[in-house]
């Protein structure tokens, strides 16, 4: 159905931030502590700051040190001074505790934290700044003068059925104008895709590196958790060409956060994260700890691992990149988020020393200034530990005691290649041992696990995950890689079902309103037509104490 297109509502700022995420949240602080006389905006496209964000998450202090000086008097409600450190080589039946640590992951000092509770906790405080924050808002695209400079974002309709048609209760969504637009989405931002795609800000980067994380909280019997400490496993039940690892923080309250992380440059078509995540859960080591304990939240995101050499340009003409939409998270350190609030700390400084006569305000020169700082210093340290990994777990790992030993000043720099390139056709390499064992710990399967997502969409509103060419599922697809989208996804949202009425007698069937938010699919799809965009407002995971 068409519509008269009516003009839209505007609203006016300084900035506007795109996500309220540790990097969106430390850049509005920071530049209304700076420059109280700016009109400073955030939007999110959850429905409430921090339901969208999910991370391990064990903080370096440092940058929250710097940005709120007293926060310790008040910390956020889910903070536990990290303690013991342990770092396992895991076995189908066993495994070998690393007589010491590496010194990326030594976490003396840090903090154990729920990064969406995190987030929730900086709101309040951007906001008694003067800071607006609009949970809720989901930024559908941006928006261009003539000469295709950055001039804010629109705001995705509300009320739009899944044929197009207008709904009761439509809503149109408002432009947001600014002078300039800070993109904070977190990895795999689609509105920093295409711009990346727009202004070419990749043309002389490698090609970005992903990982999947997939996280639980459970609640354990007394006695169990061990508050702060820290372990962190490598091996089973990945194999030597599959990068995996676990991560096992003990919280207060007899709670415990875990996870499992697979690089996304996995070769086997087959491959399962989800499934690779449930069996290390049923680890000897690890069992024991979660029998009798119940799970309360659960999710999955992306998390960017290209590092120092897939850094794109960060600038472009009205707009900025900062935090994990730029690609700053440490993979040996398992953290991003001392660089993501160092990176918008950086960037509200640089916006506040400008003095323009005429008030305008110049994305011009932060690439250099982030290029210039710690946080890439700290990068290229470790540019080349994840990609040794690319050739085998024990090339890794001696490549990484390596660059360690060097503090990184070898004179070469490891190349990244697409993670969806690295996918090999079924047939095309032996298929790696699967020694995975009976599982029966919660939850059974992957739709149960998104019930503890709480993820929520309308189910009448136009699919937000785009396939480009449906046919290519159930041909190409079908017969090069046996469907790995209905293997990768998270949330079982990708099937192949039975269609009697299509030449090939099956077709796609996307379950939308399971989506997690993830983006594995955007990243992995091995012929890259998919794309994920913003569902309607509020939409989505909302995730407790992830």
């Amino acid at each position: 159905m068409q519509h008269v297109s009516e003009p839209r509502d505007v609203m006016e700022y300084d900035v506007v931030t795109v996500g309220a995420g540790p990097a969106g949240l430390a850049f509005a602080i920071r530049l209304k502590q700076l420059r109280p006389d700016l009109s400073v905006c955030v939007i999110e496209k959850a429905s409430t700051v921090g339901a969208h964000i999910l991370s391990g998450a064990v903080i370096e202090p440092q940058p929250l040190d710097a940005l709120l000086p007293g926060w310790r008097d008040n910390p956020p409600p889910v903070c536990v001074p990290a303690g013991e450190d342990e770092f396992w080589f895991l076995t189908k039946t066993g495994g070998t505790k690393f007589p010491f640590v590496p010194p990326q992951m030594r976490n003396h000092g840090n903090f154990i934290v729920s990064l969406g509770a995190l987030c929730a906790w900086l709101a309040p405080q951007a906001e008694a700044l003067g800071v607006e924050i609009y949970p809720g808002f989901a930024a559908a695209e941006t928006l261009h003068d003539a000469g295709g400079r950055v001039t804010g974002v629109r705001i995705g309709d509300m009320g739009v059925a899944k044929d197009g048609s207008h709904k009761p209760g439509y809503t149109q969504g408002i432009d947001i104008q600014a002078k300039l637009t800070v993109l904070a989405e977190g990895a795999r931002g689609h509105l920093t895709k295409r711009l990346i795609r727009k202004f070419e800000l990749d043309r002389d980067s490698d090609p970005q590196n992903w990982s999947i994380g997939i996280k639980e909280l459970w609640q354990l019997p007394p006695g169990r958790v061990q508050p702060g400490k820290i372990v962190h496993s490598m091996g089973w039940p990945a194999d030597s060409h599959t990068y995996g690892g676990s991560f096992l923080y003990h919280l207060d309250g007899d709670r415990v956060a875990i996870g499992y992380v697979s690089g996304l440059d996995y070769r086997d078509p087959n491959y399962q994260p989800y499934e690779a995540f449930q069996q290390w859960k049923h680890h000897p080591h690890v069992k024991p700890l979660l029998e009798g304990g119940t799970i309360l939240s659960a999710g999955a995101r992306a998390i960017v691992t290209g590092g120092w050499q897939s850094l794109p340009k960060v600038e472009m003409p009205g707009a900025l990149l900062i935090g994990d939409t730029a690609g700053l998270l440490n993979v040996p350190k398992v953290k991003g988020t001392h660089q993501a609030m160092r990176s918008g700390m950086l960037a509200a400084e640089h916006v506040a020393a400008q003095k323009a006569d005429d008030g305008a305000l110049d994305s011009t020169g932060f690439d250099a200034a982030l290029r210039a700082s710690p946080a890439m210093a700290e990068l290229r340290k470790v540019r080349n530990i994840k990609p040794g990994f690319k050739k085998g777990l024990w090339f890794g790992l001696v490549n990484s005691a390596w660059e360690t030993a060097t503090a990184g000043l070898s004179p070469w720099t490891w190349k990244c290649k697409a993670d969806w390139s690295a996918l090999e056709k079924l047939g095309e390499a032996e298929q790696p041992k699967r020694d995975y064992v009976e599982r029966t710990l919660a939850p059974r399967d992957r739709l149960a696990g998104v019930y503890f997502a709480a993820t929520e969409h309308d189910e009448d509103q136009p699919v937000h995950l785009i396939v480009r060419d449906t046919n290519v599922c159930v041909t190409r697809c079908a017969e090069e890689y046996g469907n790995p989208c209905t293997r990768f996804c998270p949330a079982n949202v990708y099937e192949i079902v039975p269609e009697p009425a299509a030449p090939t007698g099956k077709r796609l069937q996307i379950n939308a309103a399971n989506c997690v938010h993830c983006k594995t699919c955007d990243i992995k799809d091995p012929y890259q037509i998919i794309d994920w965009v913003t569902p309607e407002g509020g939409s989505g995971p909302n995730y407790q104490n992830l």
